[in-house]
Order: structure tokens, then C-alpha cells, then sequence
């Protein structure tokens, strides 16, 4: 299209130029009709009619060149607009993909939020039937050696067994004292409070 402008401007100004050239020659004719000779006049004649016959063609080829110009610019502009209708396609059908896209990866995000958060949930409660007293006594329970604790070790004389005897003040039998209260755990602040159910062990078994 670029090529076929520029031979179409060229031949405009082509046209221009011979259009100059007969408004020229025919003023020449009408300021020296009573001023020249037959023969010079003459030559004026022909001039003017070479020039209008330049016209003529200039005319027909400017004509015939912005005629083709219109043709090629027809055949662009429909091009132009299939282009156009193909890319908008192409474009609604990229957004719609996308878009489907996103809403889904949104909604299993959103899904599994909701999931982790029933999870969570499920944590709290089992928290909920946390209680530190039987967990602690079922410790004591599974991992205990026995209820009497290991004898005291006696003094032996080689010499004089009858000295063997428990030295006097001494209790000869086991300490059985009982165990005192757990200890109160010191609760922080920010921490929060939870019933206390039993029959449930955080104690890994």
C-alpha cells in the first residue's frame, strides 16, 4: 500500500504540474493574440493543444492510479478488520481462561481453608478433653517399678558380726510417704482455659 501511495502522489503532482503548464500556455495565447506574428501564433497554438492533450492523459493516469489506491486501501481495511475480530477472539477467549482459572484455584484455596479449619477444630476439642491430673497419673501408672522402695544397705563388720544390728535412731523398714499434690502449672497470661474431661492422655502410649 505504501509503494502505490507514492505512485499515486507522484502522479497527482505529475497532473498538477500539467494542469500549470496549459493555464500557462493559454494565457500566453490570449496576451499575444494581437501582438505576434501568424506563425509565433501558431506555435502558441500547438503549444496549448499538446498541453491540453497532457492534461488529458496526466488526468487519466492520476484518475486510474487513486482508483487503485482505493482498491488496495478496501482490501486492507477488510483485512484489517478480520485481523481485528480474530484478535478480539483470541482475547475473550484468553480472559475466559483465566478467569475460569483463578475462580477455581480461589475456591479450593477457600476449600481448604475450610477443611483446615475443621481440622483445627478437631484439635480444640481433643485439647478440650485434656486433663493434666490423669495424664500425669497414668504415667505414674504404666511406667511405675513397684510400691515399695529399695531397702537400705546395712553396715556388715567382718569382725564382729553381733555389731551388725541397725544402729540405734535409724528405722530399720522402708519411708513410705505418701506423694504429695501435683503441682499447679503456671498459666501465662494469654493462655486459655479449657475444661478438664477425662479419660483422655496427651502421653504418647
Amino acid at each position: 500500500m505504501g509503494f502505490s501511495l507514492f505512485i499515486t502522489t507522484k502522479a497527482k503532482k505529475n497532473y498538477e504540474q500539467k494542469c500549470r503548464d496549459k493555464d500557462e500556455a493559454e494565457q500566453a495565447v490570449n496576451r499575444t493574440a494581437n501582438l505576434v506574428n501568424p506563425k509565433q501564433q501558431e506555435k502558441l497554438f500547438v503549444k496549448l493543444a499538446t498541453s491540453k492533450t497532457a492534461v488529458e492523459d496526466s488526468d487519466k493516469a492520476y484518475m486510474l492510479h487513486v482508483n487503485m489506491l482505493d482498491k488496495i486501501r478496501e482490501e486492507w481495511q477488510s483485512e484489517h478488520i478480520k485481523a481485528c475480530e480474530v484478535f478480539e477472539a483470541q482475547e475473550c477467549e484468553r480472559i475466559n481462561v483465566f478467569r475460569n482459572a483463578l475462580w477455581l484455584h480461589v475456591n479450593q484455596l477457600s476449600q481448604q481453608c475450610v477443611t483446615s479449619d475443621d481440622m483445627y477444630e478437631q484439635v480444640r476439642k481433643s485439647l478440650e478433653m485434656c486433663s493434666i491430673e490423669k495424664d500425669i497419673e497414668f504415667f505414674v501408672n504404666q511406667r511405675k517399678t513397684g510400691q515399695t522402695p529399695p531397702a537400705p544397705i546395712k553396715y556388715e563388720n567382718f569382725y564382729c558380726p553381733q555389731k551388725n544390728a541397725a544402729s540405734p535412731g535409724k528405722a530399720s523398714g522402708p519411708n513410705l510417704a505418701r506423694r504429695g499434690p501435683l503441682p499447679i502449672p503456671k498459666s501465662l497470661p494469654d493462655d486459655p482455659d479449657y475444661s478438664l474431661i477425662g479419660n483422655y492422655s496427651l502421653l504418647y502410649q
